[in-house]
């Protein structure tokens, strides 16, 4: 699994003695940012101070596919991890940050930071020979051909992954707004990812079979081959792919984008 984790600091250092150490520190249009792309701590020491955040969760895999002779059919595209931003006062405190982890035939895996948690994205339906629909969320896994299942997202944090008809399969839902539905038309495309403060897009839902992502990291889907995997610290879902029935096994799925943490804060 995995799992997107962006937390986003906009610190108001009270009397200017709060000191903020921990990720990796940049500075641009008079914040300092602290964003953590693998799991860490933050520290702050020398009084409160407010801190802008951001969340992210890691993304579901895809579906996978099932042998099935000449049959062919979609698999569903991942969801996205869940997403949350906000702020929140932080006093003298070591605060452990934990990145999740993108999902590898599985769920994503959460993220968390300064008492914030967000939920991996659910993976995508398999293909329906087995008739798997996607599962719930941060942001729900799309469905896999003909099937229509519960495919919610965590309210707040993202949306639901869509519905398919045969043989054309769901995309994940994503921050921005939910999974197409996979149609006589095609496949479902991945719902968008939520725009952060930095205009950067995360937790972008994965597009189901022979459809396209999410902007914001979602994986895009393919035509008889894997689709392409959700972008690394993004927490984007895995791109479902299309299943001839004579060229994909059952270990074949797009992976899941890992999660970020990113604080920042008024320099």
């Amino acid at each position: 699994m995995s799992f997107i984790l962006l937390g986003i600091l906009n610190a108001q250092a009270a009397g200017g003695a709060v000191v903020v150490e921990g990720g990796t520190v940049t500075e641009s249009g008079g914040y300092k940012y602290h964003t953590f792309t693998s799991s860490g701590t933050l520290t702050v020491s020398g009084g409160s101070i407010e801190l802008e955040y951001l969340v992210v969760a890691g993304g579901g895999s895809s579906g996978r596919g099932w042998s099935a002779g000449a049959q062919a059919d979609g698999v569903g595209g991942g969801g996205a991890g869940g997403y949350l931003n906000g702020t929140r006062t932080v006093e003298d405190s070591l605060n452990t940050i934990t990145i999740g982890g993108g999902g590898n035939n599985s769920a994503g895996s959460t993220s968390s930071g300064i008492t914030i948690s967000t939920t991996g994205g659910g993976q995508g339906g398999y293909s329906v020979a087995i008739g798997y629909g996607g599962a719930p969320g941060g942001s729900g896994g799309g469905d896999a051909a003909g099937t229509d299942s519960f495919n919610t997202g965590v309210s707040g944090q993202g949306n639901a992954g869509g519905g398919a008809d045969y043989p054309f399969a769901g995309g994940g839902g994503g921050k921005g707004a939910a999974g197409s539905k996979g149609i006589n038309a095609g496949a479902g495309a991945g719902g968008a990812g939520g725009q952060w403060v930095n205009s950067s897009y995360y937790a972008g839902g994965g597009g189901g079979g022979t459809a396209s992502g999410g902007n914001g990291g979602g994986g895009n889907g393919g035509n008889d081959t894997l689709g392409t995997n959700g972008t690394a610290n993004t927490g984007g879902g895995g791109g479902g792919f299309h299943d001839s029935g004579d060229n994909i096994n059952t270990s074949q799925n797009s992976n899941g984008g890992s999660g970020i943490v990113i604080v920042r804060y008024a320099i």
